[in-house]
């Protein structure tokens, strides 16, 4: 998705993700290359996945806080993210927001969702 979108990893201001258990988000931004593989636990302990951290992650609450709609969740991340690009997200407003990601998935296969969808988004 990066490649196709012409960005690397290092531009994303903010990340909406599949979190539909709380390690899910661990292991997507670590997917999504927004820290080193292995060091997503410690990234987000840091406090980098937060409001002023170096990537914000899920500030709409995530998938968690809304019950987990299932079906309805791709959409709300979207909603989200141009929430954030276009600079009307209110107390979660990401500072510099330019180019944001989503990552939702479904089904399970082994450890790892079996479908993912990631859509890049820039401000324009």
């Amino acid at each position: 998705a990066y490649e196709e979108a012409s960005v690397d990893p290092n531009d994303i201001d903010v990340a909406e993700v599949h979190d539909a258990t709380a390690y899910s988000e661990i292991q997507q931004v670590e997917n999504l290359l927004l820290c080193p593989l292995g060091e997503g636990g410690a990234f987000t302990q840091a406090g980098q996945t937060t409001l002023g951290g170096k990537v914000p992650v899920n500030p709409s609450g995530g998938l968690v806080s809304k019950g987990h709609p299932v079906g309805a969740t791709g959409i709300m991340q979207l909603h989200e993210l141009v929430t954030q690009l276009r600079a009307e997200a209110g107390k979660r407003q990401v500072a510099k927001c330019d180019i944001a990601v989503a990552e939702n998935g479904g089904g399970f296969y082994e450890t790892e969702e079996a479908a993912t969808v990631v859509t890049v988004l820039e401000r324009a």
